[in-house]
């Protein structure tokens, strides 16, 4: 029995560019207009109000362009991108430890979600090579963040996505090899909802609003899925690996910086310089 979906007419398809349509316009205006107005009352001023000043890091907008002062824990491992002919700038931008995560698991959510809309594979060798990437990309995944959650103090955040991504395996699994129909008919809305958790939970630990929208985007994707069963896989992965995508290519915000007995003196007085320049940036930003 194959994973690909029933094949509608070509136009229905087009669902999976509206349920990814608004961020995307969110980030190329903030990208090439972001003097609009209603850009920067998104940069400035979107805040859950319970916890405007009390929770989130208010200093910080939610959507922003990255920006070259970063601390130590984000500069471990960091990735350069400067591609240019002659004078001219084509592309330039940088990835840390955490965007390059982002990208890696952006990349594998569209391989498989793409292969189980587009190609007639059997489910369980589908299954079986899943679960093996999924298994060695959370390996991955561990390994390349431990540093900065460590010195960030948010290693349960890894253990909580890889506690997470166990039970979609398991889930999915269990559903393919057991014949659980229940299971198969909603694997997309389960593994939609394990991704919003993981990023719910990620916004709540480290104050991102960016986070907790992507997670509420996520929890909104799933009822959308039934406009268009037949291209459930498609959508599912342009929010998953969209979400994924966008989150490597932009700063988003988080709690202020916290002291840790893992750096030395040097490190934590070029941490407070750091983030004073981040602060004179989000400044320039709100006032331009």
């Amino acid at each position: 029995m194959g994973v690909s979906a029933i094949t509608p007419s070509l136009p229905s398809s087009l669902t999976s560019l509206l349920i990814f349509l608004c961020p995307l316009i969110a980030f190329i205006k903030l990208r090439f207009v972001k003097k609009y107005f209603f850009v920067k009352i998104l940069l400035t001023n979107l805040y859950i109000a319970p916890f405007r000043m009390t929770f989130f890091n208010s200093s910080q907008p939610v959507l922003r362009l990255k920006q070259e002062a970063l601390d130590i824990q984000d500069l471990s491992g960091l990735l350069r991108i400067h591609w240019k002919i002659g004078d001219i700038t084509l592309f330039q931008t940088l990835y840390t430890r955490i965007d390059q995560v982002f990208a890696l698991w952006g990349g594998i959510t569209a391989f498989i979600f793409g292969i189980a809309q587009f190609y007639p594979i059997s489910w369980t060798d589908q299954a079986i090579a899943w679960s093996v990437l999924t298994l060695m990309g959370t390996a991955v995944m561990a390994w390349m963040t431990w540093y900065w959650v460590t010195v960030e103090k948010l290693r349960w955040v890894v253990y909580c996505w890889s506690g997470l991504m166990l039970v979609g395996v398991a889930l999915t699994d269990y559903g393919i090899f057991w014949g659980c129909g229940w299971i198969l008919l909603n694997l997309c809305p389960i593994w939609l909802g394990l991704s919003a958790v993981g990023y719910l939970a990620s916004g709540v630990g480290m104050r991102s609003r960016t986070f907790l929208i992507t997670g509420l985007f996520h929890l909104i994707a799933i009822p959308i899925l039934a406009i268009t069963p037949g291209w459930q896989f498609l959508n599912t992965g342009v929010v998953m690996s969209g979400s994924l995508f966008l989150l490597s290519g932009i700063q988003w915000d988080m709690r202020s910086p916290i002291e840790t007995n893992l750096l030395t003196a040097e490190q934590k007085a070029f941490n407070r310089q750091q983030h004073r320049l981040r602060q004179l940036g989000n400044t320039v930003c709100r006032n331009a």
